[in-house]
């Protein structure tokens, strides 16, 4: 009797230890995370970036929290963004010939005392090419972290690499994305929809698990979807292709799943229950014209 109960006691003890651990392991990684959540609100390029490089390493370290984490990397890159326009030199140099000369006339007429002035904060409005570099970052993390080069065939026996995040759910709705390198990756459900991808996009060899939403997409550059696996649903539904559209062996392996594929290609079903998508034939009056013309040329003589 004495020994059950002290088992008990002992048993209760470690219970307590033990939730007490996990409640000041919480309130930490709690602390933590709004601390560097906090940081993607300066106007400093260099503690943003300080902010996602933290939100990285506590969703490594805890997996329980990557799904949030990924959320507010997905809401940042959410926000308004214009990309800014390549620089022309010549108009870079006169403009800052304009300024050096109102700078000038400015001191002359106040003392010098507007010089100062003259010179706005920095805030992300004003550092463009600082804003770009953390939303690169932030895209960086997305593809490092959602990146699986596993086999898809053998994904239910090879182990994941200890960097990739299974599961997670990506809302990039109405983003703006610089030249996005998604080649690998691995999302459960994926939301693109109204995306701007301005410059390149890859998705080459991208697999979803589940729903890949793309309608209402601009693709600046060339889209890449060579070998992707679409597990379930897919829809292009009004996308704009500026340049080069590829989906070079792509998959889908629930061909019956709701799919709206881009304008100009289709699913052809394979043997194994699947389909792959192809281009369609181009039956334009003048390709037309120039098939029958070659079927004429290579036709026997009777």
């Amino acid at each position: 009797m004495t020994l059950a109960l002290a088992f008990r006691r002992q048993r209760h003890q470690e219970v307590a230890t033990l939730a007490a651990t996990h409640d000041a392991n919480e309130r930490r990684v709690t602390e933590l995370y709004t601390a560097a959540a906090e940081q993607l609100g300066s106007d400093k390029a260099a503690v943003r970036l300080a902010g996602l490089y933290a939100l990285e390493r506590l969703a490594q370290d805890n997996p329980d929290h990557r799904q949030t984490i990924v959320n507010v990397i997905c809401a940042y890159l959410r926000m308004p963004y214009t990309p800014p326009t390549p620089v022309d030199p010549e108009k870079e140099r006169k403009a800052a010939l304009r300024e050096a000369r109102r700078r000038y006339q400015a001191a002359r007429a106040f003392g010098g005392s507007a010089v100062a002035a003259a010179t706005p904060p920095a805030t992300a409005e004003a550092d463009p090419e600082g804003e770009r570099q953390v939303r690169l970052t932030a895209q960086r993390i997305l593809g490092d972290h959602l990146r699986d080069e596993r086999p898809v065939q053998g994904r239910d026996t090879i182990p994941a690499g200890p960097r990739f995040w299974a599961g997670m759910r990506l809302d990039l709705t109405g983003a703006t994305l610089i030249d996005f390198d998604f080649g690998y990756g691995h999302p459960a459900d994926a939301t693109f929809s109204g995306v701007t991808f301005s410059g390149d996009a890859w998705f080459v060899k991208a697999t979803f698990s589940r729903h890949a939403w793309f309608g209402g997409v601009t693709f600046s550059g060339d889209a890449l979807f060579d070998m992707a696996t679409f597990s379930g649903g897919a829809s292009f539904r009004e996308v704009t292709f500026s340049r080069d559209a590829l989906f070079d062996e792509a998959v889908a392996r629930a061909p019956n799943a709701h799919h709206v594929w881009p304008v100009g290609w289709h699913l052809e079903p394979l043997p194994d229950g699947t389909g792959r998508l192809v281009r369609d034939e181009d039956t334009s009056p003048e390709k037309t014209a120039s098939k029958q013309s070659k079927s004429a040329r290579e036709a026997p003589e009777r």
